[in-house]
């Protein structure tokens, strides 16, 4: 049963989505069939052909979305109540369209298109986690100065950790750390000795020995990171989520690769418990990604969110311990979390926020995803983002203070090193030819914005 929801009584919302023939764009369009209120009006995707073969598998008639060449094009099929199709931007009528959902997730582009729609007085939810860590802070002070929304989108993990962390900061809790699970679980079979991963399978017998925490909570995180250092359990679109929050909250890495523990969900508490209470952390305020180890059957924490709190009244906690929440041994701290999310089935509550002119913490240029060498790199090298994880061949992803000059990771796609980097080196601007001019001068932008206070109040 669909229950009725007051969200449905609002006029009708048309909506452009860039990327749509995505996994992600699939999972969004699915679910607007059971929220009438928002109309997809424009599906832009460069594969044509393999957008009409999803809107097919979604039982959306052929002659129900028609190409567009033209703005003009645009606007005669939107006026008849068609689904706009369109290969790219030049086709889009700005005028049809109440918001941008951005998800093509290159830089290049995505930064094109969100300007370009609060240019045109468009609201903009962006789901391009790439775009957002490079261009994120300057399209939101732009919307900001137009009085539009620009939000992150809800069903992937900084939006969802954003709304996580409103609520913990509503209560009133003391934060120490928030964070998400890494996209895959590590399945540990005990009667098999095998691990599995996405797939995968690696023989290590030894995680049966280190299931249950012991008092050397760090010691026990090497030896499980020991027994699985086969398997890949860190990627860059890791580090580019929690650097979307860090934009946003001022929260920072630990270590600028992040701990990423091998952890069970009822451990959460203690390990990311600060260095003098036994656990990982060195300061507070910090960002961070796990790798959730669980046995067959149990359930996943499915990529989710979550929060590292301390406690306060002692009796308080027991009795939540008693209720079955996560509370580290000590007492000392708590773990709050969103064992989901569900992609686009969620980005409609982004869509209505955007219309609704809520917002969320404004991006300020407080941390940096930025690249470094982690092999020799000659001059001439390609760089390039590739596969699933976002790999850049001999780069690793790192997250930092602002440092001037330095290039964004995301920023170096396509690009080519114009001198020799050594192992170990961050990539500057100066170092590459071929960056994207629009997504750099955005970059540059939002990189020279400062606070200023008043009253001690920032503003």
């Amino acid at each position: 049963m669909i229950i009725s929801h007051s969200a449905r009584d609002r006029a009708p919302i048309s909506i452009a989505l860039t990327g749509a023939n995505g996994g992600y764009g699939r999972t969004f369009l699915a679910q607007l069939s059971s929220t009438p209120e928002i109309r997809p009006a424009v599906l832009v995707d460069p594969d044509i052909d393999g957008l009409r073969d999803m809107l097919a598998e979604l039982g959306i008639a052929p002659q129900d979305a028609v190409v567009a060449q033209h703005p003009e094009d645009a606007r005669r099929i939107s006026d008849s109540g068609a689904i706009v199709l369109a290969a790219g931007m030049a086709a889009l009528d700005w005028s049809s369209i109440d918001v941008l959902v951005e998800a093509c997730g290159h830089v290049g582009h995505g930064s094109a298109y969100a300007q370009t729609a609060l240019e045109n007085d468009t609201h903009v939810v962006m789901v391009s986690k790439e775009v957002d860590t490079v261009a994120g802070v300057e399209l939101n002070a732009l919307a900001a100065r137009k009085g539009l929304s620009y939000l992150p989108g809800d069903g992937d993990q900084p939006a969802n950790l954003l709304r996580l962390l409103d609520w913990v900061a509503a209560v009133g809790l003391d934060i120490v750390a928030i964070g998400k699970a890494g996209e895959y679980d590590l399945c540990f079979d005990p009667t098999t000795g095998y691990v599995e991963q996405a797939g995968e399978l690696l023989h290590a017998p030894e995680l049966g020995e280190l299931l249950e925490l012991d008092k050397d909570v760090v010691g026990l995180l090497e030896r499980r990171a020991q027994a699985v250092a086969q398997l890949k359990r860190s990627a860059a679109a890791d580090a580019c989520e929690m650097t979307v929050v860090g934009l946003r909250t001022g929260f920072a890495a630990d270590v600028e690769t992040m701990h990423y523990p091998v952890a069970r969900i009822n451990e959460l508490a203690d390990i990311y418990a600060m260095e003098k209470d036994g656990g990982l952390l060195r300061q507070e305020g910090v960002l961070e990604v796990f790798s959730a180890l669980r046995l067959p059957g149990e359930a996943s924490f499915a990529g989710g969110v979550f929060a590292i709190v301390r406690t306060g009244d002692p009796v308080t906690w027991e009795i939540l311990r008693g209720k079955g929440h996560v509370i580290s041994r000590d007492g000392r701290y708590a773990c709050i979390y969103w064992p989901y999310h569900y992609m686009g089935v969620e980005t409609a509550l982004t869509v209505h926020a955007a219309m609704d002119r809520r917002s969320v913490p404004a991006a300020k240029p407080g941390i940096l995803l930025a690249a470094r060498a982690s092999e020799d790199l000659p001059a001439g090298t390609s760089l390039a983002v590739a596969g699933h994880h976002h790999e850049i061949t001999g780069v690793a992803p790192v997250m930092v203070a602002p440092t001037p000059g330095a290039a964004p990771f995301y920023l170096l796609d396509g690009t080519t090193l114009t001198r020799s980097i050594a192992a170990g080196e961050l990539i500057a601007l100066d170092d590459v030819s071929g960056i994207d001019p629009r997504a750099l001068q955005l970059y540059l932008a939002g990189a020279s914005i400062t606070e200023t206070t008043k009253n001690g109040v920032t503003q």
